[in-house]
């Protein structure tokens, strides 16, 4: 785990257990580690990926603008296995936003174990599936390819995963819009939110 948080700290990507699936993750406050997650992993610098931090506070403490609404709602499902879009109006970490810096995926994973003392040391990273455009999410660390694999600062292994994505909701408009669903039921994420934002 130290060799994992060194290689984050001098900017190259590390393959990561997470509360999900295995990730490959990368030192958020710079661009250039980002762009190396992105070119490892094959994807185009214009999709967009989540902010991840350790803890709810820390995550305000990266983006403060998320209070108010935007962290009350976000209060209801994190942490939790699911990624928020929320609105992002100081376009504050733009080279992980995709082609829409207004918005900005935000994740607080609730899990234990290496995955977890990592972050916590950190406090944030950018993450994505350890895995190539379109391909399967790795439970498994032998399901990460060997290529992603090589290719990472650290490599860390934390047993067999869930298997299931995050679920994927997006909160900037009036009402919650589920976009991928995934480890949590949307139906769950919903009945959460419901008290908050009507569905009538």
């Amino acid at each position: 785990m130290t060799e994992a948080v060194e290689a984050l700290r001098e900017g190259e990507p590390v393959v990561m257990p997470f509360d999900t699936v295995y990730g490959l993750a990368a030192d958020p406050y710079r661009e250039e580690p980002t762009h190396r997650l992105y070119e490892l992993k094959g994807r185009d610098q214009t999709e967009p990926s989540a902010l991840v931090a350790w803890d709810f506070d820390y995550l305000l403490e990266c983006v403060p603008e998320l209070r108010g609404r935007s962290a009350s709602l976000a209060r209801l499902l994190l942490p939790g296995p699911v990624t928020l879009i929320l609105p992002n109006p100081a376009r504050r970490f733009r080279w992980l936003t995709g082609t829409n810096p207004e918005t900005i995926g935000v994740r607080v994973p609730d899990f234990h174990g290496p995955g977890a003392e990592i972050l916590e040391r950190v406090g944030a990273v950018v993450a994505t599936s350890a895995n190539h455009p379109g391909g399967a999410d790795p439970k498994r660390l032998e399901e990460v390819p060997e290529d992603i694999r090589d290719g990472a600062g650290a490599v860390v292994d934390g047993g067999e995963l869930p298997g299931s994505p995050s679920t994927v909701i997006d909160l900037t408009g009036e009402k919650p819009r589920i976009l991928r669903e995934g480890a949590l039921p949307a139906e769950e994420a919903l009945r959460r939110l419901d008290a908050a934002v009507p569905s009538g």
